[in-house]
Order: structure tokens, then sequence, then C-alpha cells
């Protein structure tokens, strides 16, 4: 999980930088002779990963199932090994950031496990230690009970007889269901232990944004996410919302005008007049503020590697459609002003007059407010119950390969 130096022992990459730093907290010595017990309660946890939606093979099952045959060295190597790398699973995720893809940016803070092992070591149970690094939030749990939970007793055949295709079908969703909440816990490693109180959540397949003040929801909204070419998908990451633009420009990037304005241009030469833009020398195109700008008439700041970001948009009656896949990565936001209101800790008239002089305005929250943009196609709603949406960018499958150890392009 962490270092890029390995060994092999039976056939098995282990991380050397990870069991160098560990083993020289104590003097490279072998360290479980003498702690049979704790030992062996590990080995049964990292046995158990399934119980976190993990892969046991991940680390290394086949030989912690055999360590008998293993010389004195090795076994202790493989076990140590097999406990880091699971605790580093459940602290930053079983997905390494160096196999994560480019819109998959969020991660909580590091946990160095080298020395979360080094001090469970001295206690009389350290699988309650390893197992605090989980995420111990509401989603989580609940994902994870769904997970576990037994399944129901089939209806007798007599009452309700299944075809072959009804129940090929069903398998098909179970699957898909199980796997659907396996990826989610997994999203959910990857998220800060503590949310902060106060913060914007926008969970792009539910395609929804909720504000939270103290922990818990007052107010939510519907948005507009990225459409499903790769180019366009909206990304998975966290930032912070500074400041609010009242009245802002837009200004296009190059490719948008190379790919979609310039042949608008060739077609119908008065465009950029008609649409209130102006052509910039490098390229860009900048469309002035006005009631029909592309941005509408509020923008929230939120500086980001991506120029992600939350906004206001003319075209008010996208919102009223079930799919609102139609941006070309940003969030379009169906309230602005009242969201705006809340982040900046003013009555919505306030907001209204700020916009009305019609200047573009950039005004400063009281303080940052944490935004994140996740992709749960599992999670748990303000009710408690446990969501399911569809998996539109078409994301659950390749994490579900990697969480299963496969290498993906």
């Amino acid at each position: 999980m962490e270092g890029s130096e390995s060994l092999q022992v039976g056939g098995q990459s282990l991380d050397a930088d990870l069991l160098r730093r560990f083993y020289e907290r104590r003097g490279y010595r072998p360290v479980w002779t003498g702690l049979e017990t704790q030992a062996e309660a590990l080995v049964a946890k990292v046995l158990r990963a399934a119980d976190h939606g993990l892969d046991p093979d991940l680390f290394h099952a086949p030989l912690l199932r055999g360590m008998e045959t293993l010389p004195t060295l090795q076994r202790d190597l493989i076990l140590t090994n097999a406990v880091l790398s699971y605790a580093a699973a459940l602290a930053h995720g079983a997905v390494p950031a160096e196999r994560r893809k480019g819109f998959e940016a969020l991660a909580p803070r590091p946990v160095d496990v080298v020395e979360v092992l080094d001090g469970a070591l001295l206690r009389e149970d350290p699988v309650e230690e390893i197992e605090a690094l989980a995420p111990q939030t509401q989603t989580y749990l609940a994902l994870r009970a769904m997970m576990l939970a037994p399944r129901r007793t089939e209806a007798a055949p007599a009452a309700r007889p299944r075809t072959a295709a009804a129940a090929a079908a069903a398998a098909a969703e179970a699957a898909a269901r199980l796997r659907s909440l396996k990826v989610n816990m997994e999203r959910e490693r990857w998220l800060p232990r503590q949310l902060p109180p106060d913060r914007v959540w926008v969970n792009i397949p539910n395609q929804r944004l909720v504000f939270y003040r103290g922990g818990r929801p007052v107010f939510t909204t519907r948005v507009v996410v990225g459409d499903v070419t790769e180019r366009n998908q909206s990304p998975e990451f966290d930032a912070l919302i500074e400041a609010g633009f009242f009245n802002p420009p837009w200004v296009v990037p190059r490719d948008i005008v190379e790919a979609e304005i310039l042949p608008r241009i060739a077609r119908e030469p008065d465009y950029l007049a008609r649409n209130n833009m102006v052509m910039r020398p490098n390229g860009e195109v900048e469309q002035m503020p006005g009631p029909t700008a592309g941005l509408g008439y509020v923008l929230f700041d939120m500086p980001n590697r991506f120029d992600v970001y939350l906004h206001d948009t003319p075209d008010r009656f996208i919102f009223s459609r079930g799919n609102r896949q139609m941006s070309r990565g940003c969030i379009r936001v169906e309230n602005p002003r009242e969201l705006a209101a809340l982040l900046m800790r003013e009555p919505i008239e306030v907001i209204d007059r700020k916009i009305a002089q019609g200047d573009t305005v950039r005004t400063r929250l009281p303080r940052p407010v944490p935004v994140f943009v996740t992709y749960h196609t599992a999670f748990l709603d303000d009710d408690g119950t446990i969501q399911f949406r569809p998996d539109f960018y078409d994301r659950d499958t390749g994490l579900m390969r990697r969480l299963q150890g496969a290498v993906e392009a």
C-alpha cells in the first residue's frame, strides 16, 4: 500500500519500504514470537476482509492459511505485510492513490499504519486498533450491514415459480447490488473520517446538492452534472468555497471554442454579437454578464485543479428533467441564490440586491466552506434509508476490478 520497493515471499510481492520502516522500529527482530495470540486474532480478521467488501487475497490469504509451512522469517514477514496492507486498506482505501483514476481525487487524512500497528501490539487486543481505521460513519456502517445481511428466504416454489430467465435476472440484479455496496464502501474509505459539520455535498449519481450546517442538512436542491462523454464527466474531489461571484462573465476555454463556437460562427456570422460574446486574443471567448449568460447570476469560487465550479444557469427548464447529465463537468445549481444566502449568512434580499446592481462583484464568504463532489451510487439518505442510483458514468465496474486486484490501464 505504501512505498514502491517490493520483495517476494511464496510468489507474492511484499512492500519492502513499509516492512523496513516497521522492523526498524523493532530493532529488525522477528515480531510475532511471543505474540501468538495476537497474531492468531489478526490473521483471522484479515482472512475475513470480505466483511469490509475486500478480497482477502489482496492480503496474502493463501499464504496466511498455510503459514506453518513457511520458514520463521518468511512467516513473520508475510503476517506483518498482510496486517499492514489490510490496515492501509481500511485507513485509505484498498485502491492506492497510484491506481486511482485522475477523476478520483478524494482522499482522507494520511495515517501511518506502521505506527498504528506498532502501538496496537502493545495492547491485549490489537484487532480493535486496526478495525478502528475503517470509517465509522452511518453510511459506511449501513452499507456494510446490508452487504453482510443474510439472504432472505425465497418464497415457496409452489407459490411463485420462477422461470430460468427470471432467476437469472434476479441473480444478476443481486450481484449488481452487492457490487454497488462494495465499491461505495471503498469510496467511503476515501473520505475524511470526520466530515466538516458545515459543508456542501454534491452526489453526482443522485443529481442533488445538500448543504449541512452543524452536521444537519438544512438545504437541498437539484443540480445538473457532467454528461456521460468521458471528457465532460464531473470528477470526484473536494475544495473550499471561498467566495461568490455575482453577475459573472463566462470565459469559454479554447478547446470548447474550437469544437463548438467556431463552427457556429462559420454558419452564423452574428453568433458572437447575438450571444453578447467577444473573441479574446488568446483564442478564448468571453460572454458578458447578463440574463442569458452561461453561468447565470451566481458562480461559487472554489479553486480546484479540475476548474469545476457550482454555478447558476439561465436554462431553468432543465431542472425538471429526470436525466440531468448535461454539462461539461461543472455543477449547475437550481437554487443558487438560496445557497449563496446560506453560505454568506445573509438574507436572500441582500443577495438579490447584489445581483440587481449588474456589476461583476466577488464577495468573500465569512469563512470558507468545504465542498465535496462525490460519486456514490449507493448511499444513506437523510431519512436513514439506503438508496441506489444508476451508474451512468460506468465507474462501478472498473473500480470493482481494481478492488479485486486487477490492474487497469
